[in-house]
């Protein structure tokens, strides 16, 4: 029979693409297992797992740890580096066969080219670098109330949607734009990395999970590519999403640019570890380059300390930095939105607090 995408009443079960490389697993696929989890319990739905590759079926049980129920493992040698045809018509005969009602995708160079090949050919909708994912509409009101400055009194709300609201920012991140996709399926959406937290490992849970293998269908008419050889360019880039301590900088140290992010390294050093990161008004000026900008235009983190230096908090920022265990903001303006999410919050200058700051943190290392 042929494949429909708007006979949506043949659909079910929530899916996540678990992308592997060179047979290790990527740390996005736990978070999108752990978030599926959630979206499964609410729809009632069984979680399923999916992996593509070749010699992979080792890896599938991990997966059953963090939550899903079954995990369907796709091996082929023609699967062993990732190549936009083969993967595209491997899964898509997969979804056509078993007709998931919701696909997961992490945001990654891969997922991103993946999820809107296979949503073209199943007809179906996309909603990409999502940062937000609810079934249940309770949950989606209460996201709305903690997260916007809509007015809900003046908002009508249709309360038995079991569409998938996917929230994605929108207009540079300015807006927070939420997508339904309400007459096809599956309803697909690519995750940014680090938005959704990886929940605990269950033992238990991994040796339940059920592994179930897939016959791949490849023939030379479906392999236009072929890669030849994999060359790995050593870039040096912050890990944000990994940092246990993270000090950004915002538009605060405008007046010193150059000590400003000095005195944020001194910081992070100080406390041992850390990382930078800046504002998105720190990254479009130039003064920090893009792999450290914190927010919904770039990553969200959940570090154990996140200091805030001269970051005034557009919701826009909160929004990647909010759910840290401890927040530690410096602001002139005493009215800041980011003393808001802070846990401690200092008013004045950062150019005379931080040093203090950095003092007293390596006298009471030195006294230890």
């Amino acid at each position: 029979m042929e494949f429909n995408s708007s006979l949506i009443e043949e659909f079910k079960d929530i899916w996540v693409f678990c992308e592997q490389r060179h047979g290790k697993m990527m740390n996005t696929n736990f978070e999108l297992i752990s978030e599926g989890r959630k979206l499964a319990d609410e729809r009632g739905s069984n979680l399923i797992g999916v992996i593509l590759g070749h010699n992979i079926e080792h890896l599938a049980k991990e997966l059953g740890g963090y939550g899903a129920d079954k995990v369907i493992v796709c091996d082929s040698e023609e699967l062993q580096d990732y190549t936009t045809d083969a993967y595209t018509k491997v899964f898509c005969d997969l979804v056509m066969d078993k007709k998931p009602e919701v696909v997961l995708i992490g945001a990654s160079f891969i997922g991103r080219d993946l999820a809107p090949r296979c949503a073209a050919r199943l007809h179906t909708g996309l909603t990409a670098d999502c940062t937000h994912l609810d079934i249940d509409m309770n949950n989606y009101v209460d996201f709305i109330e903690t997260s916007s400055t809509l007015d809900l009194s003046k908002t009508s709300f249709k309360m038995d949607d079991i569409n998938l609201k996917m929230t994605r920012p929108a207009f540079g991140g300015h807006l927070m734009a939420t997508i339904i996709c309400p007459r096809f399926r599956p309803c697909m959406s690519t995750v940014r990395p680090g938005v959704m937290k990886k929940g605990e490992f269950i033992k238990e849970k991994a040796d339940a999970c059920q592994i179930e293998k897939y016959p791949v269908n490849l023939s030379s008419d479906d392999l236009q590519t072929k890669v030849l050889e994999t060359i790995k360019e050593a870039k040096q880039m912050v890990d944000l999403i990994g940092a246990e301590i993270i000090v950004s900088v915002g538009r605060g140290i405008g007046k010193d640019i150059e000590k400003g992010i000095e005195l944020a390294k001194e910081l992070a050093n100080a406390f041992g570890g850390g990382v930078i990161g800046g504002s998105r008004a720190v990254i479009d000026s130039g003064w920090l380059s893009a792999d450290h900008q914190v927010g919904q235009t770039g990553k969200t983190v959940h570090p154990k300390v996140y200091v805030a230096l001269g970051i005034s908090g557009a919701i826009q920022h909160k929004a990647g930095m909010q759910d840290s265990d401890l927040i530690i903001a410096i602001n002139k303006d005493e009215k800041a939105p980011i003393f808001d999410c802070a846990d401690y919050g200092i008013s004045g200058d950062l150019f005379k607090i931080v040093p203090m700051m950095i003092d007293n943190i390596k006298e009471i290392k030195n006294n230890k």
